[in-house]
């Protein structure tokens, strides 16, 4: 397990934003990128996970896919969960990994995709066919 400090940490979340291909980076509108330390009980509740499921991170909004030209007043938020990330990391670089692709996940539900397809895309970069 990897333990650094929540300045560090969110200087990974910047990082792992700036990498991500510019044509997602730039499309990013009226975001919020949030670090917590845990997921709450009600957001567990409402994703109905199990004691022994782990979240990393959370998208909440509407996602862009589905906003049909509207605009929203609130920002749409991406919480990134440090102590989870944190426990599933033996090192920094698997951690920094983690936050990566944890980003990647939570941006790409943003932008309308849901599990299956992540799923998908991330077995093709696997493949290097991505």
């Amino acid at each position: 397990m990897v333990q650094i400090s929540n300045e560090e940490f969110e200087k990974l979340i910047h990082r792992a934003v700036a990498a991500l291909p510019s044509r997602y980076v730039d499309n990013l509108k009226n975001v919020a990128f949030l670090l917590e330390d845990e997921p709450s009980i009600q957001q567990r509740q409402l994703l109905m996970l199990r004691d022994d499921q782990t979240l990393f991170g959370l998208y909440e909004g509407v996602p862009l896919s589905q906003r049909q030209g509207t605009t929203k007043v609130l920002p749409d938020k991406i919480t990134i969960f440090k102590g989870p990330i944190e426990r599933s990391s033996p090192d920094i670089a698997s951690l920094y990994n983690r936050v990566g692709r944890t980003i990647w996940h939570e941006v790409a539900h943003y932008y309308g995709l849901d599990h299956k397809r992540i799923n998908d895309l991330e077995a093709k970069e696997r493949e290097g066919l991505g």
